[in-house]
């Protein structure tokens, strides 16, 4: 199997009420921790890289590790996707090369800008069978090149979801409900809320159309925990819980972003590597310990999460 494109993926996702784990990818380890996952689960996979990611690991060794994946794993549905390209140019460059999918994040710019350059990267991108994700409102927090201050992050206003698809031809929209970006997702004592009522109400006018959430990691506190107990700083980081993000599931949402879970749990493995093993240099030892660490979140969110297990075989 090649690399595939989101198209079919969501349409099965949206139909069997599960959504498609679509998780960051900077290196080895990550990658083959997230597709171990998914091959023993047999569970369809998105592997995302950010614009932080092309710049660590260059384009081309993405695309030549997610491709590795694929030879390795040939049994799931693997796609390729561009997470929060910031312009038309980069969005051609990694539909030129290789990628399967792309978003092109215009939620900053004014509404009709948003939808003129979302249907500049859609015509291009159809033209040579990668699909395309948007972005509608604005979430806060950090992730790589995306910062958004809290003052500044809006919800998805339903009045606009018809309009923005039916003009643009995107594939899928990543909406507003209340996630955001990071591992520090609220406040101490604010309890998390999702805003399920702008969501049924996005579904009601898109019938059958796949929606995303992106800012949609849990922020495990037991590898919080290890990553403190082990000499890091990490107060108060908070994350979605995660029995929200499986109702959000079995609605519309056919796409679930992790990221700051695989950063967490790589981290306090490591840490914890290190402190008990402080004669160790090998990058071998404290990596397969990462990568572990990986596969092990990816077959939660695949089993508790995303309800996808399985689904490979559809």
């Amino acid at each position: 199997m090649s690399l595939v494109n989101s198209r079919e993926i969501f349409k099965k996702a949206y139909a069997g009420g599960y959504a498609i784990g679509a998780f960051n990818v900077n290196n080895m380890e990550i990658v083959q921790g997230i597709t171990e996952a998914a091959a023993e689960l047999k569970a369809p996979v998105i592997l995302q890289a950010s614009a932080g990611a092309r710049k660590y690991a260059t384009h081309t060794y993405l695309v030549k590790l997610v491709e590795a994946a694929v030879i390795e794993h040939p049994e799931i549905p693997i796609v390729l996707h561009l997470d929060h390209g910031p312009s038309y140019e980069v969005c051609k460059d990694c539909v030129d090369g290789g990628f399967t999918s792309v978003m092109f994040d215009g939620s900053s710019k004014p509404y009709e800008e948003n939808i003129a350059e979302t249907k500049k990267v859609v015509e291009y991108a159809h033209a040579r069978n990668v699909t395309v994700e948007a972005e509608l409102g604005r979430l806060a927090g950090i992730e790589d090149a995306v910062n958004v201050d809290n003052d500044k992050a809006q919800f998805t206003d339903p009045d606009q979801v018809q309009d923005f698809v039916s003009r643009t031809g995107v594939d899928s929209l990543a909406i507003a409900i209340g996630t955001s970006h990071g591992a520090y997702k609220f406040k101490p004592g604010q309890k998390p809320q999702l805003r399920f009522d702008i969501l049924k109400e996005v579904s009601d006018r898109l019938p059958g159309f796949p929606i995303v959430l992106h800012g949609a990691s849990s922020v495990p506190q037991e590898y919080v925990k290890m990553v403190n107990q082990y000499g890091g700083k990490m107060p108060d980081a908070i994350g979605i819980p995660e029995e929200m993000l499986r109702k959000a599931a079995t609605m519309a949402v056919c796409k679930i972003n992790v990221d700051s879970d695989l950063r967490l749990a790589m981290t306090a493995s490591i840490r914890k590597h290190f402190a008990e093993h402080p004669e160790h240099f090998d990058p071998r030892q404290y990596l397969g310990d990462g990568r572990a660490a990986i596969k092990a979140v990816v077959e939660h969110k695949i089993n508790c999460v995303l309800g996808c297990a399985g689904k490979a075989d559809d």
